[in-house]
């Protein structure tokens, strides 16, 4: 790795695009929307903006798992292409001042709901599902969610932004979150170690966001970082992804709304299930 240049940081921090790496594009340090684009309205009442990243998968498992177990919970999933600026449209602003994905609009309350976590525990109260009603395995299963929702950010804008997306490979950055990605497969492991699911017994909403982050990472799935952070070496945080990945639901919640990768796994539009036999990309392709 390259020694890392000494920086003095200015008096005043200025925004200088051309140093903003691979994200340059959609990176800026002011909110609020750059164009007028109204968001479209499917026929069901839950309407979700979305894109398939790990926060994304979130919400889209959840609802699948929704569907899977009964609930009338049919949604319709709209893409947000991040890279090319669509969360700065003012139709999804007014969703998510926030600009980010996931989003979603109930129409049959009227209520918006940005921030993944906030989704998974909104749907989960609406329907009664996947969290504990009773007072101590519906905390420590939101001990779990929270946690997630802290620890994630060091993950992706931590160690994965300066191992596998950053201009240069610098070895401070990289040492500093690799170390903090490590321990925190650790917590993960040991609490697995003793626990069939995150909450306890039952698999809930904290399984569902930390699955498509941690899950991913040691199944190969992100920042092709397997070897370097030695993940087989979780054995217990392997057989809980596993044993979720293996779920019908996930993996039907993992191809919605995304737009890379294999062909046949894109769903970039879901308005039904019969989307998943017919309406996939190596299906449509660019003639939707």
């Amino acid at each position: 790795m390259s020694e890392t240049p000494t920086y003095t940081p200015p008096k005043v921090w200025t925004w200088n695009q051309a140093s903003g790496g691979r994200f340059a594009n959609i990176n800026r340090p002011i909110a609020g929307p750059t164009h007028d684009k109204d968001l479209p309205v499917g026929k069901h009442p839950l309407q979700l903006h979305s894109l398939a990243t790990p926060n994304g998968v979130k919400v889209t498992v959840m609802l699948e798992e929704l569907l899977a177990a009964g609930h009338d919970a049919e949604y319709d999933a709209w893409l947000i292409n991040i890279t090319e600026g669509d969360q700065f449209g003012s139709g999804f602003v007014d969703v998510n001042p926030n600009s980010k994905i996931p989003a979603l609009f109930d129409k049959d309350t009227g209520v918006r709901v940005f921030e993944s976590g906030a989704i998974l525990l909104y749907l989960a109260e609406k329907y009664g599902a996947f969290l504990p009603k009773a007072i101590e395995p519906r905390t420590e299963t939101l001990n779990w969610l929270f946690w997630l929702q802290g620890s994630a950010p060091y993950l992706g804008g931590g160690f994965g932004h300066f191992y596998a997306y950053a201009p240069e490979k610098w070895e401070y950055p990289i040492n500093r979150f690799a170390m903090e990605a490590k321990r925190q497969l650790d917590v993960l492991d040991q609490r697995l170690e003793e626990s069939e699911y995150l909450g306890g017994s039952d698999y809930s909403i904290a399984d569902m966001a930390t699955c498509p982050w941690y899950g991913a990472l040691v199944k190969g799935q992100l920042y092709e970082a397997g070897a370097f952070l030695d993940v087989g070496s979780y054995e217990h945080v392997n057989r809980w992804a596993d044993q979720i990945m293996a779920r019908p639901a996930y993996k039907r919640g993992r191809m919605v709304n995304r737009a890379f990768g294999d062909p046949a796994e894109q769903l970039r539009e879901r308005h039904g299930a019969s989307d998943f036999e017919t309406s996939t990309w190596d299906k449509i392709g660019d003639g939707r």
